[in-house]
């Protein structure tokens, strides 16, 4: 740890191991940077967060009371410069009083009556904010999500889990037990060696992992629950080997919680020191690890949970002074302690901690029933301070499925407001856990043997008398939780979430500012919130509250716990979804030869497609002008496999096509192709593409590649509820069909050298005409189709032979010069052209905004006919499709950049005259350098933008700060008479 080498047992966790070593300070606090050392035992941790790891496989905010050491683990300090034991960040602890809850809000917008200042200061905040750093660089680890179910889930795998668990697989349930230690038996590990609870707990372990139907799953929190008995479990791998973590999705039939109880922290003066520690921690760190985490220890407690503390910790050789709260302890008691020669002083409590980054003493006083020093104090020399406060019951997961929750004044804990109901359990003993794990799994239809005790007969016979922990206290909580020397005065660093420096002030701080609902307090302090999430917070400040505002705790209530219980890492949450494993992706027939090719790719819906082929370190504009100059000048060939295919067919496929496109298909005769809009029912354009009639009753359709689920999905979803009665259906064949086009003015003479059985002469083959073909004996469908305003065909082959048909026209295309050519290439040509895709057919434009009203027939009806007319939609100052020059010159793009450089799109378009504010006159929608052109060219939707040819107007970018004048022209740049592709 930061360089010191520590000394460790197998089944030590890296706190055990810094105690065992005397490392004192392992942490700063959030905010003002106070040392903080080991506190806790378990997952309720909130001091000692470290970072694990090195490099890429760093992980910061790492709980040592969870970490399991191993040999070779490096940890190291975090949130501190240079180091957790010298930290020059402590500066701001001076600052404290003007630093307290709601500093941000009142300091830097309410006294500077606005946000410029905040602004100013927000970086610097930030970068001081957080409790560590990610790592940089890609994971070298990996992550698995599974799902999972099951008859019952038992969370926590104590005397109560492991009874429950015992009981439902008895009676044959499927039951998955996890626990989120590396070893089961929960407390009982924490109690000294005992023979009889030994065998006890190894004959559980032994019967539940000889259970074919039960499943045991070690290193794993269970952090969240959700609706629908749906847990979210995330298992720790504790070894080289991956995953390293799983995240695993359980959906159950029932659940049982038993997932114990959290010792509460008592409240004094200097409380967050290194060397003031929860006494239950004190306790296993000595029965589990063999660690005396102090040689003069001072126990301070208001119940009896914390005896057996103060005896095990003198019988190991410590020199133990008990300091209760109550006025009086029972005979049986004290005469327990006297024999272990444990001093006790009652009616007392510790007022203050003191030490510089230790603690070397404690400041004891007589207290009144309210906690109020009503003596004089003394120092006690100690080198640790176990407190002990009570239990809350770990109710977080019964919070997080919004269960109620009420006070419980016996045990003074917030309980379930509710009895066991079958639906979800909550056990605070093995008995109860046997009887819940029985109860679930009836529940669940199993039938439970008629008689199957657990072994050793009653389970309780094993534990000592307090062995939940709850104590039997004298007075209220919030009389005794809090140790003052002044009546109505609040000390001085009094702590209530140590996580975030949340002290009694700030909480007084937001009662006397009108935060005094919990839920309020919460988020006006940050107290139990993070990944503290209230496990040592939330009662102690509901104390607070109630005392300040007279009323009792159960009024007050506490916040609801949400997930995740303990904090989980992103990779666990990803898993394997994570860079091109982000979502499924799809990959033509064609990838391996780009590839081969040194294509660069790029997502286009669920396809990785070829953006573009570089050639000695060409940047992305740099190839992709080049290839669209090449294949203007001669000839290029593009992989266009990812449209969607879709074969409509059947007697009445003609009027399926006619229902769902905007223009007339009857008429359409074999061997001809056109192009289609659909629109959705509310009008709007949803889809283009061209569809070639192969037969009778048979259409070719082609969808856009991001659409073509969406339009099968539509046309089955028609034909099932509106269409019944056509004799038609639609199936997907985008994955039988390879697809290239070749374009260019060469491309003629290209595909002559390589078809067969098709005459490609201008008269025989003219604009969308559709044939058969054969290349080198292979079956494939020739289009006579231009997306780039060249003479083009489109080759659609069986995806088998697809790489045998390309390079077959590639070998071709040798003495003509054919070289591919990727998306970024192709969108230059399409701009140039004025053809518009999915950046202009978005779902927010019409028929009339796209230019292409005169596509729609008015002979019959198609989806979306009625509602497009709607007035609003034919209105003259919609935005309709327009080009743009722009006339300001722009520096050209720098290494790395694509067509958008320059004049991104998004940005708004205003009169050139016109102050730019609000929404403007329209936006770009697509924009690129034109190799062409030789300038700057772009698609835009402009209010009116048809009469207002010729007119200069504004272009801002708000994002980028830039400003640019620009000519609103014809959309199409290129060939407008389209001489060209007509060729």
């Amino acid at each position: 740890f930061d360089g010191k080498q520590l000394q460790a047992y197998q089944g030590d966790t890296l706190a055990s191991a810094m105690l065992a070593s005397n490392v004192k300070v392992v942490a700063r606090s959030f905010k003002y940077h106070r040392p903080r050392g080991v506190y806790s035992a378990g997952a309720e941790e909130p001091c000692a967060l470290v970072h694990i790891g090195e490099g890429a496989r760093g992980e910061p905010n790492v709980r040592a009371t969870s970490a399991e050491a191993f040999d070779g683990m490096k940890a190291s300090g975090q949130h501190a410069y240079p180091n957790v034991r010298f930290d020059l960040g402590a500066v701001t602890g001076l600052f404290s009083p003007f630093i307290a809850a709601g500093f941000y809000y009142k300091t830097f917008i309410g006294l500077t009556k606005g946000t410029k200042f905040w602004m100013l200061c927000e970086k610097h905040i930030r970068r001081a904010a957080g409790m560590g750093r990610a790592p940089e660089g890609a994971d070298p680890d990996t992550y698995e999500k599974i799902n999972t179910y099951c008859d019952i889930l038992i969370i926590g795998a104590g005397a109560t889990g492991l009874s429950a668990a015992l009981a439902a697989g008895r009676a044959g349930a499927s039951v998955i037990v996890a626990e989120q230690d590396f070893a089961l038996g929960g407390a009982l590990l924490s109690s000294p060696i005992n023979g009889e609870i030994d065998e006890w707990l190894k004959t559980m372990i032994d019967e539940l992992r000889a259970l074919p139907n039960v499943s045991i799953l070690t290193r794993a929190v269970v952090f969240g629950a959700y609706e629908k008995d749906v847990f979210g479990i995330v298992q720790n791998n504790n070894n080289e080997n991956n995953p390293r973590q799983r995240y695993i999705v359980a959906r159950a039939k029932q659940a049982v919680l038993a997932t114990g109880a959290i010792e509460r922290p008592l409240v004094f003066a200097n409380n967050d020191l290194p060397g003031v520690m929860l006494a239950n921690a004190a306790r296993a760190y000595l029965n589990r690890h063999a660690v005396l985490a102090g040689k003069n220890i001072v126990v301070a407690a208001n119940n009896d949970s914390a005896h057996a503390a103060a005896r095990e910790l003198s019988q190991a050789g410590a020199n133990v002074k008990l300091i209760d709260a109550r006025p009086a302890l029972p005979a049986a008691a004290m005469s327990e302690l006297k024999n272990a020669n444990v001093e006790v002083i009652t009616a007392s409590g510790v007022i203050k901690a003191t030490g510089w980054q230790s603690v070397s003493g404690a400041l004891i006083g007589e207290v009144d029933d309210n906690g109020i020093l009503r003596g004089k104090t003394q120092k006690i020399s100690c080198d640790l301070i176990a407190v002990a406060g009570g239990w809350n019951p770990a109710v977080h997961l019964w919070s997080q499925r919004r269960g109620k929750l009420q006070y419980d004044a016996a045990r003074q804990c917030f309980v379930p407001a509710t009895k066991t109901d079958g639906i979800m359990h909550f056990a605070e003993d093995a008995a109860q856990g046997f009887e819940s794990g029985k109860q679930a799994a009836t529940n669940t239809g199993a039938k439970p043997p008629l008689s199957s005790p657990l072994p050793l007969g009653e389970p309780s016979s094993p534990f000592p008398p307090g062995r939940a922990g709850v104590g039997n206290w004298s007075r209220e909580l919030s009389k005794v939780w809090l140790i003052t020397p002044h009546k109505n005065k609040t000390p001085a660093k009094a702590f209530v979430d140590l996580q975030h420096d949340v002290t009694l002030a700030d909480i007084d701080l937001a009662h006397r500012e009108g935060y005094r609902a919990a839920e309020h307090a919460k988020r006006y302090t940050t107290s139990a919130m993070a990944n503290d999430q209230g496990k040592t917070s939330a009662v102690n400040t509901a104390a607070r509250l109630a005392t300040l505002r007279g009323e009792a705790i159960s009024d007050v209530g506490i916040p609801t716990f949400r997930p995740p219980y303990t904090p989980i890492t992103i990779g666990a949450i990803t898993a394997r979804k994570c860079g091109m494993h982000f979502h499924p992706l799809r990959r033509t027939p064609l990838h391996e030869w780009h590839q081969q090719r040194g294509a660069k790719f790029i997502e286009a819906s669920a396809w990785l497609r070829p953006w573009y082929y570089p050639k000695d370190g060409e940047t992305l504009r740099d190839a992709s002008i080049r290839e669209a100059e090449h294949t203007r000048a001669h000839a290029g060939i593009i992989d266009i496999g990812t449209l969607g295919k879709i074969a409509v067919q059947g007697p009445d496929a003609a009027e399926l096509l006619n229902l769902l496109y905007v223009n007339e298909w009857r008429t359409l005769t074999p061997g001809r192709l056109r192009y289609g809009v659909m629109l959705r029912e509310d009008g709007f354009a949803m889809d283009d593409g061209a569809t070639a009639r192969i037969a009778d009753d048979e259409y070719f359709m082609t969808t856009t590649t991001a659409n073509a689920a969406r339009v099968l999905s539509f046309a089955e979803k028609m034909l099932q509820t509106q269409w019944q009665n056509l004799r038609a259906h639609v199936t997907s064949i985008t994955d039988q069909w390879a697809a290239f086009a070749v374009a260019g003015p060469k491309s003629r003479d290209i595909l002559n050298k390589v078809l067969r059985d098709a005459d490609l002469s201008p008269q025989s083959f003219q604009p969308n005409d559709a044939k058969r073909a054969f290349i080198n004996g292979i079956p494939v469908r020739v289009h006579r189709l231009s997306f780039s305003g060249e003479l083009a065909f489109e080759i659609y082959a069986p995806s088998a032979n697809a790489v045998q048909a390309w390079r077959a026209i590639m070998q071709a295309g040798e003495e003509f010069n054919l070289q591919p050519y990727g998306t970024e290439a192709m969108g230059i040509m399409r701009i140039e052209k004025g053809h518009p895709t999915g950046a202009e057919i978005d779902g927010n434009t019409t028929l009339n905004d796209l230019g292409f009203a005169k596509l729609a027939s008015d002979k019959k009806p198609f989806v979306g006919s009625v509602l497009r007319n709607r007035p609003a939609l034919l209105s003259e100052h919609r935005h309709r499709l327009v080009g743009l020059e722009i006339n300001t010159p722009l520096p050209l793009p720098q290494a790395g950049g694509g067509r958008g450089e320059g004049v991104p799109a998004g940005s708004l378009i205003y009169a050139r005259d016109a102050k730019p504010q609000g929404r403007g006159d329209g936006w770009i929608s697509s924009t690129t350098y034109s190799p062409t052109l030789k300038k700057h060219i772009a698609l835009a939707f402009v209010k009116n933008g048809a009469a207002r040819k010729g007119e200069v107007v504004r272009v801002v970018d708000f994002v980028g700060n830039g400003e640019w004048h620009a000519t609103i022209v014809p959309r199409c740049f290129y060939d407008p008479e389209n001489l060209r592709q007509n060729a």
